[in-house]
């Protein structure tokens, strides 16, 4: 027993951890409910059971272990961090919970399981759950196959990974166990349901005869795609959504009909197991395949052939076998090989997939070649072969290639060529046709239509129609500006058969889709941001054709219709002096001209005729200047004002050109050029102007042209323009001998520069040094500036597309102008001689080679992207033992890069990765080549290709520390530049993490600098999970680098939005301090994307304000947004970004502009400054500080974060004098702001500068004047649980000062359990946290003395030793706390109950009560160690201290009055006045902000020493329980309410009713008030079973001993209170917790004989208290905890022995004792005896001794019955009529119902023996069936029928057997046929019913007494209606308990009746 009590007093989590296995079981019971009343996902209290939670379910003990469970559950459901247990939790519950033979047991380790699935850790689960298949115990396998099994019904295959569960099935189908044979038989039929066909393959070689039973079962499931029916924590929408289709009765809509498809598809490729086929391969193959002999190379193919049939291969170099195929495809004469040679690639291709596409532009030339076979069977093939490589590529990579045969001899393979590329298009989505790819395309196609042959004809437009479907008219109509319209029709036709053809792909496409899924999406997804100007551009792109669609149509004019439009708007006079010969009149007739045209409307304005009539005679040859500046005028007025079309521009342009370079006209000749360039776009404009300039001989014009073009593309933008075209006529201006001709060409460059970048140097590298250094010259004056935003270019395109063109240039301008290059083809000059010398033995001779590649590519500068077999050639060499020819290869590299451009991307694979290889040479000048070399490649390719694939990640995964840093370091470099990335990135974390613990540090710490970097792309989430499948040791390690990694993670460049041409120029800038960026405000400055701010004068106007803006109701409004989460909450272990963002955002309305942007400026000085500025402010602008002081606090707590000094100092000064004013303004901080400034401002109590310590304590001391103390309290505890030990002391330290400077009280959420708390620190390493924890419990004391030992808990000796000795030190030695203390105090209470709380420490003569109270505690302690659940161990937001509160009964006065209710009487004799309704104080208002601390409130006052006070809260708690749906707010307050009750009723007892100056009538009223709400309260079941054993156990001792008091009855209507008590009583029975009060009962009496000073009286009615629960354990049996009543009973015949028993005068303890356990034995039968195990020591009792005996003696009756086999069979029938038809009886609703089956059941066989379902029944059960038979009897022979009030019906029984029933029973009869026949309470009747009797079937005439005492708050009129309804109010009083008597009156009735 007494190590019992030593657990008892310990903490849950340490109970949870102990060696006896009872403290486990008890301590996860505790958990379990703490678990479940835990509200905030985040608290602090699930950090303490993180790892305790695999011991929870790893128990060693099966009963503990199932309560472990449960309590496991419940923490993964609720606990914010129940993620971080998955792995080891997961892995306890398949070893441990998987094997017991108990079916809860394992429900519950399922249950576990899809939980952690719930909380999105799958992936964890299922590898955990698939290691299990792996277990020696079949048991273990069978159920891990079927939580998988579930886990995929219930989440479905998009949440469960099928490709590892697939993989292990078929091994399931072999077990030597037929069970997991059908379970995995059960799971292959689940998975079927979700991917249907795509299992066949994988299950393709289980057993014939298993899978044809599979087939059958398949072939059973609905062909309806299957729904997930659970969800994870983040699919919350995707719930609502389920359940409302639930609700709509299934309907499913059209768009979850997409989503299933979506659901039920998946890759059968990625459910296999991939085939090694090299290592296969014959030896002689490549001998074979060379063979002259044709059926030898057919062995070696046919070999090939099959072993390429596998679905899926493994990677490895297939560069020879490719090489081989190739070689029979090109040049072997047999077909039929050819053919085969095909399909063999083609298998390859399919197999490998996206790993083939380093070889596709090795075979993809050969087969094109090929296609000029005739024969079918070989063109199918190569087909088929060609489609297959399409799929691992790009259309991109292979573009070359396909191009070079557009424009072949060979009309089949112009024709294939076409038809393959419209094949291709099915495949592509819009983005992965991009202009740059589709436009070479387009224009070898449009050869093609006009080609001589047909089949190529309708290849060609097949293949644009395909273009036109797959991207759109907008995008290709630009390219068919030049195809009639006839041949547009026959594309246009084409587009309309391709429509069904669009929809007949997606078989097609599925395929696709299929061979690469991640292959295909990355493209598009990479393309994605980038692209953004593609559609625009398309669009743009038609709406500049638009009009030319028009004008196309518009022929030109003939002079004469021109004349007559042109006169048929102009005036006559005009007309007629256009051509005159004086200028005075030609003059005159221009200025007609433009007025005439200025009021033209557009739809009028003929303006070809009009500009043809400004060119008549003399035209563009005028000779005056001033008519000559007029009709320019007039040309531009035209261009702007009508619809102008290329057909008038070409009419002007030749004269304009002329004119351009006058000194007089140039200028209107250039408004002129630039109206039509917005009229006709400026590209066709352009091209036109300049080629007339050009064939001009003028330098002067040809000057102001190109100066006139660079002005035009500033004003226009760059989009759309022909480089080309220009040039070529840049070239020839630079070669001009007019210096004003070069300059202008110059500078022309220099703004074309500006768009295209460096690229465009490459066109002019062969010009003179010293004209090439001039052009260097303009470049280099034009780097870094950004092109600025278009202005014109609007009028047709629509303003947003402008911005978009632009931005599409800049994604395709560079790729466009490398297109323009003139290159060379270099392959013919690769020949095999050279490629044979670089594969050389002799170093020398490979040296030889490299130089000849080296010398071809030098000579031919520009390069294409075909160079034969060279890649695999150079690739050998980048592995060469000579390091300087490694280099050298290098360097080559290099040089190809630079020459070939951005067609390089195609050589990636083959070429670029090898390089990546090289980093990990062990020669650092190697490795800084390889670096170089990868650089000079990236700048051509861009990352995308390079990130895509597995290729990096394997490079990664190599253990070479060289190769690992290098690699790091370049990722760590480039990615922070890059806007997205591939999704195939991920593939490097885990190795990424694998290097974070690598040997060597250089690794280690790249990997760390890595980490944010690829953080910023794939987020932290991500990281996170991957994390999850690392090792424990490493797990803890790289989550904590990763939390680490969040906090300087760099923001995404920013894409470009306004001005987006700019991108070239800035982009570089913008992402520097994006990767250098390491806290977060210099992250928000890059987001931001400003400039510093700069501190011109109007600045400084602009700060001159206030900066501080009052926004109405700003904080209200973001309290109620995060309350409502539609914000983040203030809540982060480091500030992400989010955070910041969102702040900044909420700032945005409440500060001025530029404090803003001071307070987010990366720089700190300037946060110095905003700090200085706002000091300044902060007295004037109190007001607007106030309202926007959550704000301010929030920016504070982001400095904490700072490592800078002088910004934290500067805080600190600044929040100094903010508290002081907040304090002087009495203003009082809310919760909301508090719990976003304090954890976080505790964080700096353990900094390591004194000053800043300092400073921080001077905060918190002045944070207590405007934020309640004891609200403060918890901050400082969750402080010192910090692993800082300065912040731990610095906490203690100044809970210490709160204690001391506020008392007790502010303990939170109890002073026992802040003071354990506390206490633990004695023990802590540090020694200033060891004096800290001391000096604060020794403050304790000096506050309340003595009871500090008790409210500490246990202390090793020598912590105690240590206290002790400090106490004494203790110059305090136990002051009385000052009345001066006292009363400030009260200003401002720590809590709602502080102030009638608080009261003098010592009290002199403590209260009887009190000790009794006290003592009664230590007993109940002493005995039930085990069950000690009384309140004070909840932790409560205010929480009665009964103790103190007992002591003092004049607080009354101190209470803020409640808001006061009216009150009816009660009853009709007792008056309740009604009372003054006070106004509450609106301070109390503030506090009691919640429903939780209003009740707490109230439930304190229920206790009161003052009558009224206790009546008062009574009546407020009455009126929240009389209503259902506020009855709710009280779950949680139970156990306290019962607590203030029961010591309110000892209260009574002691005090109230001794004290003769108190009237009696309002006592009795007190007592009707308790009354009645304990039965509101305990006629809600849900409440009801709230209540705690002890505090049940406490409450019966209160209402018993209430009975049993005498001086009741002197009070008037003392009968009837005592009447509703016993009513209550049996409520209490009735509706708490069976366990719970069954166990309080037991206690009660054991307490009861225990205590000789108790009446006997007492014992005896809790002994009918516990005869009335045995006689309703047949139906209470189920919700009742054994284990825990037998603890109970063995507890009792410890203390009480059956010699002991029997010594006591009366023998019904015994007896009752004997009928309790009897009755369990009969209804639990041997099953009994396992529930003993909380017993630790069986043997201290007689119990199981006992209960052995019972159960064999029962056994013996049951083995002497036996009856023979066939007799068996009926009896058992009969037994489960009966049985069931006697449970009918039993149950309240259908009693009626049993008794009428029984009386037929009777009728039909009337020898049926019921003896043996009465036997064991109560005497009163008996007659009560017989009276219901002669009952129904009686109704069916129509003698009379009567109905009793509660529907029971009942006649009077003759006792049968003619023996005595007991006094009871006779009382409950006569009670009931008095009822019947009206005479209920006429009969004098003095004493107290027995309650024992009362039974709630039959309603008593006290019924509606009782009812109406639970009725507090009913008016009068209907207590008087209600009672005319019932008896009269006068009771009897003659004694009744004579049993004679009883009998006698039972007879005189029974005569009455008949």
């Amino acid at each position: 027993m007494g190590d019992d009590s030593e657990w008892m007093k310990l903490p849950i989590d340490q109970k949870c951890e102990h060696k006896i296995w009872k403290a486990r079981l008890n301590g996860y019971e505790e958990a379990l409910k703490l678990f479940q009343k835990i509200e905030d996902e985040k608290s602090p209290e699930w950090g303490k059971y993180l790892g305790l939670i695999k011991k929870f379910v790893t128990d060693s003990n099966a009963v503990a272990q199932l309560k472990g469970l449960e309590a496991a559950l419940a923490f993964i459901e609720n606990a914010h961090v129940a993620g971080k247990t998955t792995g080891e939790v997961v892995s306890g519950v398949v070893c441990k919970v998987f094997n017991q033979p108990k079916a809860r047991a394992k429900e519950l380790g399922a249950d576990i399981c899809l939980m952690y699935i719930e909380i999105e850790k799958a992936e964890v689960v299922q590898d955990e759950l698939i290691k299990g298949l792996d277990n020696k115990n079949p048991k273990i396998v069978v159920t891990c196959i079927e939580t998988l099994r579930k886990a995929l019904c219930e989440f479905g295959s998009k949440i469960i990974t099928l490709k590892p569960v697939v993989k292990v099935l078929p091994k399931q189908f072999e077990s030597r166990e037929k069970a997991v044979r059908d379970e995995a038989k059960l799971l292959a039929v689940e998975i079927y349901r979700w991917i249907r066909d795509a299992l066949r393959a994988p299950l393709q070689n289980i057993n014939s005869v298993q899978l044809k039973e599979l087939e059958e079962e398949w072939v059973k499931l609905p062909t309806g795609a299957p729904k997930q029916t659970r969800f994870l924590r983040s699919q919350q929408d995707l719930k609502a959504k389920f359940e409302q289709q639930q609700a709509a009765g299934g309907d499913e809509a059209d768009g979850d009909d997409d989503d299933e498809a979506e659901v039920a598809h998946v890759d059968p490729y990625e459910l296999l197991e991939a085939v090694e086929i090299l290592s296969k391969l014959p030896k002689d193959f490549y001998e074979k395949i060379e063979a002259k002999k044709w059926q030898e190379r057919k062995e070696a193919l046919e070999a090939v052939e099959a072993l390429a049939k596998n679905p899926k291969l493994e990677s490895g170099d297939y560069g020879d076998l490719v090489r081989a195929l190739k070689k029979v495809i090109g040049k072997d004469a047999n077909v039929m090989l050819v053919a085969m040679a095909a399909k063999c690639l083609a298998g390859l291709a399919a197999g490998l997939r996206k790993k083939f596409g380093t070889y596709a532009g090795l075979v993809v030339p050969t087969i094109l070649e090929k296609f000029k076979e005739k024969k079918p069977q070989v063109v199918q093939s190569l087909q088929e072969a060609i489609d297959a490589v399409f799929l691992t590529t790009t259309l991109q990579n292979i573009s070359e290639d396909v191009l070079s045969v557009m424009d072949n001899k060979n009309p089949s393979i112009k024709q294939q060529a076409s038809l393959f590329l419209a094949r291709s298009f099915r495949h592509c989505t819009p983005s992965m046709l991009p202009k740059s790819v589709l436009k070479p395309f387009c224009a070898a196609f449009l050869k093609q239509v006009n080609d001589s042959a047909p089949e190529v004809r309708d290849a060609a437009f097949e293949a644009l129609g395909t273009a036109l479907k797959v991207v759109g008219e907008k995008a290709v109509n630009p390219f068919l500006t030049d195809v009639d319209k006839l041949k547009l029709d026959k594309v246009k036709m084409c587009l309309k058969k391709e429509k069904p053809a669009a929809k007949a792909p997606p078989p097609v496409e599925a395929p696709a889709k299929q061979s690469g899924p991640p292959k295909k999406a990355p493209p598009a997804k990479a393309a994605g941001p980038p692209k953004k100007g593609k559609p625009a551009s398309a669009q743009s792109a038609k709406s500049k054709k638009a009009p030319d669609t028009k004008e196309i149509v518009e022929t030109e004019l003939s002079p004469e219709v021109c004349e007559e439009k042109a006169a048929a708007v102009l005036p006559a006079t005009c007309m007629q002096l256009l051509d005159s010969a004086n200028w005075k009149e030609r003059l005159a007739s221009m200025e007609e001209f433009q007025k005439a045209v200025e009021q033209m409307d557009k739809s009028e304005m003929p303006c070809q005729a009009l500009v043809k009539m400004l060119a008549k005679k003399p035209g563009w040859k005028e000779t005056n200047f001033q008519v000559m500046q007029m009709k320019l005028h007039i040309v531009g007025l035209i261009a702007q004002k009508g619809s102008f079309s290329k057909t008038s521009a070409l009419v002007v342009l030749d004269g304009l050109v002329d004119k351009i370079g006058d000194v007089k006209c140039g200028g209107k000749a250039k408004e002129a050029l630039t109206a039509i360039g917005e009229a006709c776009c400026l590209p066709w404009t352009a091209e036109q102007v300049v080629s007339m300039a050009f064939a001009q001989k003028n330098p002067k014009n040809q000057a102001e042209t190109l100066n006139w073009l660079a002005n035009a593309m500033k004003e226009f933008g760059f989009a759309g323009i022909n480089v080309k075209a220009f040039i070529n006529n840049v070239k020839t201006a630079l070669a001009a001998t007019n210096p004003a001709v070069r300059t202008s060409a110059i500078t022309l460059l220099g703004v074309m520069y500006l768009y295209m970048g460096a690229p465009l140097r490459m066109f002019f590298e062969d010009e003179k040094p010293a004209l090439l250094s001039q052009i260097d010259a303009e470049f280099e004056k034009m780097q870094g500036q950004s092109p600025p935003a278009p202005t014109r270019g609007t009028k047709r395109a629509g303003a947003d597309e402008e911005g978009d063109a632009a931005e599409e240039e800049v994604d395709s301008g560079a790729g466009d102008i490398m297109d323009l290059l003139p290159r060379t083809d270099i392959s013919d000059k690769i020949t095999s001689d050279m490629v044979s010398k670089i594969s050389d033995k002799n170093w020398k001779i490979r040296k030889e080679g490299l130089d000849e590649v080296a010398a071809v590519i030098s000579e031919a500068k520009f390069i294409q992207a075909s160079i034969g077999e060279l890649p695999m050639a150079l690739k050998g060499r980048l592995g060469d033992s000579n390091k300087l020819l490694v280099q050298q290869t290098l360097n080559i590299l290099q040089q190809i890069a630079t020459a070939m451009g951005p067609s390089l991307k195609q050589h990636v694979r083959n070429l670029g990765i090898p390089v990546v290889t090289v980093l990990g040479d062990s020669k650092p000048n190697v490795r800084a080549a390889a670096l170089s070399t990868l650089n000079t490649w990236v700048e051509q390719t861009g990352m995308k290709e390079w990130l895509e694939g597995e290729d990096l990640s394997e490079e990664l995964k190599k253990e070479n520390p060289f190769l690992r840093q290098e690699l790091l370091g370049w990722l760590a470099e480039k990615l922070p530049t890059l806007r997205t990335v591939p999704t195939d990135l991920m593939l490097c974390v885990p190795h990424l993490y694998t290097c974070l613990e690598d040997r060597s540090g250089d690794v280690r710490k790249k990997a760390q600098d890595a980490l944010p970097s690829f953080m910023m792309h794939l987020g932290y989430e991500k990281m996170i999970k991957a994390a999850g499948k690392l090792k424990p040791a490493s797990k803890d390690q790289v989550v904590g680098m990763l939390e680490k990694a969040r906090a300087v993670m760099p923001a995404k460049p920013a894409v470009p939005v306004k001005a987006a041409a700019s991108k070239p120029a800035s982009s570089a800038p913008a992402a520097k301090p994006a990767s250098g960026s390491c806290t977060f405000p210099l992250i928000t400055g890059v987001v931001g994307k400003k400039p510093p701010v700069k501190a011109g004068a109007k600045d400084e106007e602009d700060r001159s304000g206030p900066i501080f803006l009052l926004v109405p109701n700003g904080k209200e409004q973001r309290i109620k947004e995060e309350k409502a989460l539609k914000i983040l909450k203030w809540n982060f272990i480091t500030p992400r970004d989010e955070y910041v963002e969102q702040l900044k955002a909420q700032m945005s309305t409440s500060l001025a502009k530029w404090l803003q942007d001071e307070l987010y400026h990366f720089d700190f000085q300037r946060h110095v400054k905003a700090i200085g500025a706002m000091i300044e402010h902060m007295e004037p602008e109190c007001e607007a500080v106030i309202g926007c002081l959550d704000l301010i606090l929030k920016w504070f707590t982001l400095r904490f974060f700072d490592t800078n000094t002088s910004v934290l100092m500067k805080a600190l000064e600044f929040l100094k004098l903010l508290f002081t004013m907040l304090s002087r303004k009495n203003y009082q901080l809310s919760d909301y702001e508090a719990s976003s400034f304090i954890p976080y401002l505790i964080l700096k109590v353990g900094e390591s500068k004194d000053g800043v310590r300092k400073d921080v304590r001077a905060i918190l001391t002045m944070l207590c004047k405007v934020y309640a103390a004891s609200k403060v309290f918890p901050f400082l505890m969750e402080g010192t649980k910090s692993k800082n030990s300065k912040q731990r002391s610095e906490c203690l330290e100044e809970l210490g000062c709160l204690i001391e400077n506020f008392g007790m009280n502010v303990c939170q959420p109890t002073p026992g359990k802040a003071l354990k708390d506390i206490a633990i620190h004695i023990g802590d390493r540090d020694t200033t946290v060891r004096n800290a924890a001391l000096n604060t419990v020794v403050a304790a004391y000096n506050t309340c003395g003595d009871q500090v030992f008790k409210l500490i808990g246990n202390l090793s000796e020598k912590e105690m030793s240590m206290l002790e000795e400090r106490i004494k030190r203790s110059a305090k030695k136990t002051p009385v706390v000052s009345a001066k203390q006292e009363r400030p105090q009260r200003e401002h209470p720590a809590n709602p109950n502080a102030t009638f709380l608080r009261k003098p420490a010592q009290e002199e003569v403590p209260n009887k009560l009190k000790i009794m109270y006290r003592t009664y505690r230590i007993q109940a302690r002493a005995q039930n160690a085990h069950l000690e659940q009384s309140a004070p161990s909840i932790p409560k937001e205010f929480q009665l201290d009964l103790d103190v509160f007992e002591n003092n009964h004049t607080c009354a006065s101190d209470i803020p009055d409640l808001v006061q209710h009216k009150l009816d009487e009660v009853l009709e004799p007792v008056m309740i006045p009604e009372r003054k309704i006070r106004s509450v104080s609106p301070h109390f208002d503030d506090i009691h902000n919640s429903t939780a601390s209003t009740i707490n409130f109230v439930i304190s006052q229920v206790a009161s020493g003052d009558i009224n006070t206790s009546i008062q809260a009574l009546a407020q708690i009455d009126e929240v329980l009389r209503q259902a749906d506020k009855a709710e707010a009280m779950s949680g307050h139970i156990d306290q309410f019962l607590i203030a009750t029961f010591m309110q009723l000892r209260l009574i007892y002691n005090t109230h009713m001794a004290d003769d100056r108190l009237d009696k009538k309002d006592i009795f009223k007190l007592y009707s008030c308790i009354i009645g709400n304990m039965l509101s309260l305990f006629s809600m079941e849900s409440l009801a079973r709230e209540a705690s054993m002890g505090v049940l156990k406490d409450l019966m001792h209160g209402l018993i001993t209430l009975m049993l008091d005498s001086r009741v009855e002197d009070i008037e209507d003392g009968q009837q209170l005592i009447r509703s008590v016993n009513l209550l009583v049996v409520r209490v029975l009735e509706k708490s917790d069976q366990t719970n009060i069954l166990s309080a009962l037991l206690v009660l009496l054991q307490d009861s004989l225990i205590s000789t000073a108790g009446s006997p009286m007492f014992s005896e009615l809790v002994m009918k208290c516990l005869w009335r629960m045995i006689r309703f354990l047949p139906q209470t049996i189920n919700s009742i905890n054994l284990d825990r009543i037998l603890l109970d009973v063995h507890n009792f015949m410890k203390v009480f022995p059956k010699e002991k028993l029997k010594q006591l005068k009366s023998d019904v303890p015994h007896r009752t004792l004997k009928t309790l356990l009897h009755t369990l034995c009969r209804l639990t039968g041997a099953k009994i005896l396992d529930h003993m195990s909380m017993i630790e020591n069986r043997n201290e009792s007689e119990l199981e001794a006992h209960l052995r005996r019972v159960v064999k003696h029962s056994a013996n009756l049951s083995e002497k019955g036996v009856l023979r086999s066939d007799d068996k069979v009926i009896k058992a029938k009969v037994s489960d009529i009966l049985s069931e038809i006697f449970k009918k009886i039993g149950s309240k609703e259908n009693t009626k119902e049993g008794l009428t089956e029984l009386y037929e059941y009777k009728q039909k066989y009337s020898d049926a023996d019921l003896e043996p379902f009465l036997r064991n029944t109560s005497q009163f059960f008996q007659s009560y069936v017989e009276r219901g038979l002669r009952m129904i009897e009686s109704e069916r022979e129509g003698k009379g029928r009567i109905q009793t009030s509660t529907g029971d019906s009942s006649t009077v029984p003759i006792s049968s057997n003619g023996e005595d029933m007991n006094a009871a029973a006779y009382y409950e009869r006569l009670k009931i046929l008095r009822q019947r026949r009206g005479l209920e309470n006429s009969t004098p009747e003095e004493d107290r019913p027995p309650f024992g009797s009362l039974r709630p079937p039959v309603a008593s005439s006290t019924d509606m007494l009782h009812s109406k005492l639970s009725q507090l708050k009913e008016s009068r009129e209907h207590f008087q209606q209600e009672q005319s309804h019932s008896h009269s109010p006068t009771r009897s009083s003659s004694p009744a308990s004579n049993l004679d008597d009883l009998k006698k009156r039972l007879e005189r009735i029974k005569s009455n009746r008949q």
